[in-house]
């Protein structure tokens, strides 16, 4: 297997990266059923604890 011949210099590598890390977007949200809270898709809501209907997390009350 051919392998490079030199290093690959710290400007060049930092020139390809920053086309990719630019063209990254937010990931899309979703509303939260119960809290209406936005929240990542396919994650229980970090604010009710509810993931598909059910109770996944249980919301602790401060005493």
């Amino acid at each position: 297997m051919a392998n490079p011949r030199r290093k690959h210099s710290k400007s060049r590598t930092r020139k390809r990266r920053s086309v990719y890390y630019g063209s990254l977007e937010n990931p899309p949200l979703a509303d939260c059923e119960q809290s209406g809270d936005p929240k990542l898709r396919h994650r229980v809501c970090p604010s009710s604890g509810i993931y598909r209907g059910r109770q996944i997390i249980e919301r602790r009350t401060e005493a």
